[in-house]
């Protein structure tokens, strides 16, 4: 890829495109031969966040080396996409159809649907949106809790952040791990995501709860989940007796702080696991003694969710 064209619609997350443009941009500033540009169907764009944004009407030339990537935009209750003009449509069959890369963010998923990209192919959205792309576009196979999908030079992504996990993914497909993990370390990104790690991660599907001494238990443990844990140690953090926060811990999160902290671990093993770690390796990283532990915490979780 040379060329990065960002087709904006109205009502742009802000987010999805500022993630895959830095990205790009950062991989130029470092020496990659990139170059962005940004079109849309009208002179100016309403961000879903407000902010006014100025993209040409007028296409560049591409070539087969070049990504057309759409972010997501704000789809209200009911649903109503952003309707995409028969002659957009057109240009990203064409492009694609000359060999070039077709990508998506969020509810962009629908833009490609609706220039006929997705059928026969896999694909993924935002989680609260899959089910109505799936009644939207039957002959298409919605993947379902993943961050981003590939399929035959249409590559389709998760909501908001998860842009950031699929421009590091192209970016590495084209030039190697090696340089998309240097564009992450430029942009402060923790670790460059697989496509099939879930989009919730455990830290965020066990914090619906409004109990704010659990949340600062919490805190220590997502920022300490490596280190040995003493439930009192938890406890005196928050002036709790240990029997105390055992039970508004496990009334909050539905687990104990232990069982907590070791989804944690056994969340972070798999990632290193499959970026690829050996077991061993992988447990004494997230504060186990050896894989025969992990391998009994992953049995433990399994039977647990059973």
């Amino acid at each position: 890829m040379s060329r990065v064209v960002f087709l904006l619609l109205p009502r742009t997350h802000l987010l999805d495109l500022a993630g895959p443009a830095q990205v790009f941009s950062t991989a130029a500033e470092l020496g990659r031969d990139y170059e962005l540009s940004y079109v849309s169907q009208h002179d100016e764009v309403i961000s879903a966040q407000g902010l006014p944004l100025r993209a040409d009407t007028e296409w560049p030339e591409l070539t087969a080396d070049d990504l057309v990537l759409v972010p997501g935009s704000r789809v209200p209750e009911p649903p109503r996409w952003p309707r995409l003009h028969s002659t957009t449509a057109q240009k990203l069959r064409s492009h694609h159809a000359a060999g070039g890369t077709i990508a998506s963010v969020c509810s962009g998923a629908d833009v490609l649907g609706q220039a006929k990209l997705l059928d026969g192919r896999r694909c993924t959205t935002h989680h609260d949106l899959q089910d109505e792309l799936a009644r939207r576009y039957p002959d298409a196979s919605v993947v379902r809790d993943v961050l981003f999908v590939s399929d035959r030079r249409v590559v389709t992504s998760a909501g908001i952040a998860s842009g950031i996990d699929l421009a590091l993914h192209l970016l590495a497909d084209e030039h190697g791990p090696g340089e998309a993990a240097r564009v992450a370390r430029a942009m402060v990104v923790y670790a460059r995501r697989n496509g099939d790690e879930q989009q919730a991660s455990a830290m965020l599907r066990h914090r619906a709860h409004l109990d704010d001494a659990v949340h600062r238990v919490q805190d220590i443990i997502d920022a300490r989940f490596t280190d040995a844990l003493p439930l009192s140690e938890l406890a005196a953090a928050v002036g709790f007796s240990e029997r105390t926060l055992t039970r508004s811990f496990t009334r909050a999160t539905g687990l104990t702080p232990l069982r907590y902290q070791q989804i944690l671990r056994l969340e972070r093993a798999d990632h290193l696991l499959g970026r690829g770690a050996t077991a061993e390796s992988a447990a004494r990283a997230v504060g186990l003694a050896d894989a025969r532990m992990l391998r009994r915490i992953r049995t433990r979780e399994a039977a647990a969710r059973s």
